[in-house]
């Protein structure tokens, strides 16, 4: 494992981790709202390190990166795009696939929206939003997270304390272990509610950037998903002409930690294909 800080937008100090060789096919692994490079533990620890270049970062505001408790550092779409580029250049990735899990879909979408399709080999959206506003409550994103993150979003700790637990719970129908339960909170909880607050103030509907997709892209969801609904997924293959699906029967919002040996073999077939 090598750990780099990279300097991102508006001069942002990014931790990014690799491991792997670097003459595999580089994944650039973009997790999900309040979470970290952490949650990716099933694919760098032993499922994929072996098989890829994997490289997992956590986004401004996250685990060891930078975290100003300014609105503007997270509303701006530019600077989501700019850091991805940012981790691409500094680590030398060529043509990397981009696996982005919830809000990491809304941060590909960023990057694509402003910098194209040219750098990437392909996307693997996972369980991954594209939408958010009023539009989208209930519709496409559902109770797990609706009925969880405001109070996430408060100073008092015990109260968003125990949000999260609620929200982690929400994320899983298919059980994983006590420590790997543990460890999710610790690094949920890493995260200052405020900078959780500023993420979910956006109103987006990345459709018009979906349909100018033309790179290979997996779609991957849980059936059993509460937080982000399997709608979602179904929106993301409306717009998207060259998305295909694979759907985790009896599976909730985090298939690559519920079923990791599924994930990981679906992702190294996938960078195959794209690589050769």
């Amino acid at each position: 494992m090598k750990a780099h800080n990279v300097k991102g937008a508006a001069g942002i100090n990014l931790h990014v981790r690799e491991w792997g060789e670097r003459g595999g096919v580089p994944a650039l692994f973009i997790h999900g709202w309040s979470q970290s490079h952490l949650c990716w533990i099933k694919q760098y620890e032993n499922g994929l390190r072996n098989s890829l270049h994997v490289v997992a970062c956590d986004l401004r505001g996250h685990g060891m990166s930078d975290s100003p408790l300014d609105a503007q550092q997270y509303m701006d779409g530019d600077r989501w795009a700019d850091d991805i580029v940012a981790i691409i250049e500094q680590l030398a990735l060529e043509k990397p696939i981009l696996v982005g899990w919830s809000y990491g879909g809304f941060i590909i979408c960023d990057y694509v929206r402003k910098h194209g399709q040219d750098k990437i080999s392909g996307i693997n959206f996972v369980g991954a939003a594209v939408v958010i506003g009023p539009a989208a409550f209930g519709r496409l994103i559902g109770p797990g997270f609706l009925d969880n993150a405001p109070l996430a979003c408060g100073r008092d700790l015990p109260t968003s304390t125990a949000a999260m637990r609620k929200f982690l719970r929400a994320c899983f129908v298919r059980p994983i272990s006590q420590d790997d339960f543990e460890t999710a909170l610790a690094f949920n909880m890493v995260v200052a509610p405020e900078v959780r607050a500023f993420l979910i103030q956006r109103e987006l509907d990345f459709a018009p950037v979906l349909e100018t997709i033309n790179c290979p892209v997996l779609v991957t969801h849980g059936r059993s998903d509460v937080v982000v609904l399997p709608a979602m997924s179904q929106y993301i293959l409306d717009h998207c002409c060259t998305a295909e699906a694979s759907w985790y029967d009896g599976t909730g919002h985090a298939p690559f930690l519920e079923w990791p040996e599924r994930f990981n073999q679906e992702l190294v077939s996938f960078a195959r294909r794209l690589h050769g």
